[in-house]
């Protein structure tokens, strides 16, 4: 265990370093506080992404060590640095039509304001992340060659409807309708534009990404270069937009605890380190195939988690209800995968 999670532990060592001296020179007197938000936004973080690592984990199984190590390593900066921080400012600017520089002050010196326009983009910004990943569980489950079956009467009949082509994208289209339907009108347009930029995005990855295995690119495998024609490269990508749509409610919620972005953003970057080393362990033990329904249980969490989100465009629901229910699906699945090794001979 220490081998995996030796990098996540200084990480974390790191980020209390730093959040107690950001807080030491903007609100002094609220060191400890500020820690303790730290450290509840990790376990935040960690609870909402664990099936964010199994489904890393499938896809990782795929790449080579160094693009394994890669996803490590890169991969964290893009989701401190992109998702966790550059992402909720770049989304203000967009929607209050302020300048990036301002806003990045603005969440400095003025969160509450801050705060007060992330909350107005809360719908669109939900829905493109529910999109997304309803279009992932969709793609698991309507697949007519899947041949295992975790809820076998269900999962069986969802894998028949993957004859008919686009199911999935249809019935992703009808709940963004249906979305906007019950929201304010000053949020339906905003709605069914990000509802429906998360589904292209999602296409169009998810398209490359077939694209490359079926021509059998030999890039990946080998290790190759940074290019566009290497299939590591796309799922490398494919990893990083996963984990943006999983933190999207991560990010929303963290302003219940916390207005200071860089709290949030140290917070929730910590959790997002200790998913990255599980998906490694998990690929390196190769957990999937000696647990053959984690990957189910975790594709069934993301469903809930993405129809979670499309609720929450309309009525806010709480993180702790979001990371309770993906938590079941695994544990169960884990149970069920346990059970079904014991009858084997």
């Amino acid at each position: 265990m220490l081998k995996y999670f030796t990098g996540s532990y200084i990480f974390t060592a790191c980020g209390l370093l730093a959040a107690y001296f950001w807080t030491h020179y903007s609100h002094q007197g609220a060191e400890l506080g500020a820690l303790f938000v730290v450290l509840v936004l990790s376990i935040l973080e960690i609870s909402l992404s664990f099936d964010n690592a199994v489904i890393n984990a499938s896809r990782l199984e795929r790449m080579s060590p160094k693009w394994q190590h890669r996803f490590l390593t890169w991969g964290i900066w893009i989701a401190v640095f992109g998702m966790r921080f550059l992402f909720p400012v770049l989304i203000v600017a967009i929607f209050a039509k302020v300048g990036l520089f301002e806003v990045v002050n603005m969440a400095l010196k003025n969160p509450e304001q801050y705060a007060h326009y992330l909350h107005v983009s809360h719908p669109p910004i939900i829905t493109f992340g529910g999109a997304f990943l309803i279009m992932l569980f969709f793609s698991y489950f309507f697949n007519h060659a899947k041949e295992v079956h975790w809820i076998k009467p269900l999962e069986s009949k969802m894998a028949a409807l993957g004859h008919f082509k686009s199911i999935g994208i249809t019935i992703t289209l009808i709940l963004i309708y249906i979305t906007q339907h019950f929201a304010p009108a000053a949020d339906k347009h905003e709605i069914i534009t990000a509802g429906i930029w998360g589904v292209i995005i999602y296409l169009l990855v998810d398209g490359f990404s077939h694209m490359l295995e079926n021509h059998k690119v030999e890039g990946c495998t080998k290790g190759g270069g940074f290019s566009l024609k290497n299939s590591c490269f796309i799922n490398f990508l494919y990893l990083e937009l996963i984990d943006a749509s999983f933190s999207l409610d991560g990010v929303l919620g963290a302003f219940a605890l916390s207005k200071d972005i860089l709290i949030i953003t140290i917070g929730l970057s910590i959790g997002a380190m200790f998913v990255r080393s599980l998906t490694i362990m998990l690929v390196e033990k190769k957990t999937l195939k000696q647990y053959r329904y984690l990957e189910h249980g975790a594709h069934w969490a993301i469903g809930a988690l993405a129809m979670i989100m499309f609720i929450s465009a309309l009525h806010e629901v709480s993180e702790i209800i979001t990371g309770f229910i993906g938590l079941v699906f695994i544990v169960i699945a884990y149970i069920t995968s346990i059970r079904e090794n014991r009858k084997e001979p």
